[in-house]
């Protein structure tokens, strides 16, 4: 199967680049060190401290409940864990739903 190329190539700079540059371009002749007197400053605003706040909250947040899967282990050690096929097979389902309608949006 052979796919062509439809789309247009990308334009060899960023749309505005050239004008931006131009603006603060030195003469050839001009040289400036890399640690010149220039600085610039950004200010992200509040939802960046919230969203690092919320980011740092859910990295120290367990993935696995051990208490749980220790639990696990043990009945399945002692021969008293029992799988109720109803209950996996209607979840499986649920979930199956939940990616096909995922995929049509």
């Amino acid at each position: 199967m052979k796919i062509d190329k439809t789309s247009k190539p990308l334009p060899s700079t960023k749309v505005g680049e050239s004008t931006a540059r131009g603006a603060t371009a030195k003469p050839s002749g001009s040289m400036t060190s890399a640690t010149g007197n220039d600085s610039t400053s950004v200010h992200l605003g509040s939802t960046t401290a919230q969203l690092r706040s919320m980011e740092s909250t859910v990295a120290s947040t367990p993935i696995v409940d051990a208490k749980k899967v220790a639990e696990i282990k043990q009945a399945i050690t002692e021969g008293r864990f029992q799988v109720n096929s109803g209950v996996v097979a209607d979840k499986l389902i649920t979930t199956v739903r939940e990616l096909i309608s995922a995929g049509n949006r």
